[in-house]
């Protein structure tokens, strides 16, 4: 009996180890470890996390993305790339010139400027503008004047008028009338009120003078009621069909300029805006105790976009080189020393492409290597297929 159970014993003891190897290598089913996921920060790419969280750079939630999905492009239907505003466009070579760019401003041209003085001693009866920013036309009228000496000359005028008319052979008389019609358009009076003053027979001391330009009221200088004197400003007219463009300038500069020469000019903050000066006046020397000088141009302002005090930048060339690839600048995405283009390689499908540029204008880039003429570049909305491809892939990789 006891050797029937030594038996079993060892038996047991032989068994229970390879019960236990069995058991620890093939786990059930339901305890398979699961899919580890991987999280990354919308804006920067670089932070790639096993757990949610916050970006250590921005502070903005981290999102799950696919790390085991290599295909290098997007998909996005037409009401997806409409939704995102992309647009392509198919590149070329062209000339390329490389600028370098010059703060200025834009100033009113004194030359459509005019001072509207009063030609008599008066008191301003009415002021029929009364406010700076208003424009006005030529002909409108801007004020009305009392003047004690005005109707002694125009009661001079008829008088005179009616010793010519009575004795139209004697040429002292003619001449003495023509010299008081002239003295009335001298001191300010218009034709067609001298044209009226002869035909009412009336004089009067109320004068009513016009616009002798067309306008805008840049400067109100006297106030209703206000006596003036013959001399005294009235008002600053100003027109704005074409505008001053000035900068200051250093040497290195000036010995690419010459006068006469046409310049491109941005206007800063007016969209869509490129702008053809000439080079009218450069100084002669350096301001006092610099080493600036000033350039001067004209630029047209027909519909009036330009203001005075606006910014503006103006390019100058220095290079320039023929048959070059060139991309629009905004389409392309830098990302420390890499930068990249998206492809429309299908009407849905995109893919990025690094690229490798050279000199760059105001708005466009030179690829040096990377990309080949004919291909279609994404240029607006590049960044948004950037941001979608790091959400559904991670951070693009050379």
């Amino acid at each position: 009996m006891n050797r029937r159970r030594f038996v079993q014993t060892l038996l047991l003891s032989t068994a229970v180890p390879s019960l236990l190897w069995t058991a620890c290598k093939s786990k059930p089913s339901g305890q398979q470890i699961a899919k580890k996921t991987t999280f990354t920060c919308p804006m920067h790419p670089q932070i790639v996390q096993d757990h949610a969280g916050n970006c250590p750079i921005c502070g903005m939630d981290l999102v799950p993305f696919d790390k085991n999905n290599k295909d290098k492009f997007l998909t996005l239907s037409a009401d997806q790339q409409a939704l995102a505003n992309i647009t392509t466009m198919v590149i070329g070579e062209g000339n390329l010139n490389d600028y370098t760019a010059i703060n200025g401003r834009f100033v009113v041209n004194p030359e459509q400027t005019n001072y509207i003085s009063s030609r008599n001693t008066g008191r301003i009866e009415n002021l029929y503008v009364k406010e700076t920013g208003i424009p006005v036309k030529k002909g409108q009228p801007i004020y009305r004047l009392y003047a004690e000496d005005l109707l002694a000359l125009q009661e001079e005028f008829l008088m005179t008028y009616k010793q010519a008319k009575q004795f139209p052979n004697d040429q002292r008389f003619t001449d003495i009338f023509k010299a008081a019609r002239q003295k009335l358009l001298l001191y300010g009076q218009a034709e067609s009120q001298l044209t009226v003053l002869l035909k009412n027979g009336k004089s009067s001391p109320y004068i009513t003078f016009y616009a002798p330009s067309s306008g805008t009221i840049a400067e109100l200088l006297v106030t209703e009621g206000q006596y003036v004197n013959e001399g005294t400003s009235v008002l600053r007219l100003e027109e704005y069909n074409n505008m001053w463009v000035e900068a200051d300038i250093y040497p290195r500069e000036a010995a690419l300029i010459r006068e006469g020469q046409e310049l491109k000019v941005i206007a800063n903050g007016v969209s869509d805006t490129s702008l053809t000066m000439k080079v009218q006046f450069m100084a002669p020397n350096y301001q006092a105790n610099t080493q600036i000088m000033q350039l001067r141009g004209t630029v047209t302002n027909e519909d009036h976009r330009l203001q005075a005090g606006m910014p503006a930048t103006i390019l100058l060339a220095k290079t320039s080189q023929n048959k070059t690839l060139t991309v629009p600048s905004k389409a392309i995405i830098r990302e420390g020393k890499q930068s990249h283009v998206w492809l429309a390689s299908d009407k849905e499908k995109f893919e990025p492409r690094f690229v490798e540029t050279g000199i760059e204008s105001f708005n466009e880039t030179e690829i040096t290597n990377g990309l080949a003429p004919g291909e279609k570049v994404v240029v607006s909305g590049a960044y948004l297929l950037y941001s979608e491809y790091v959400l559904k892939k991670g951070a693009l990789s050379n």
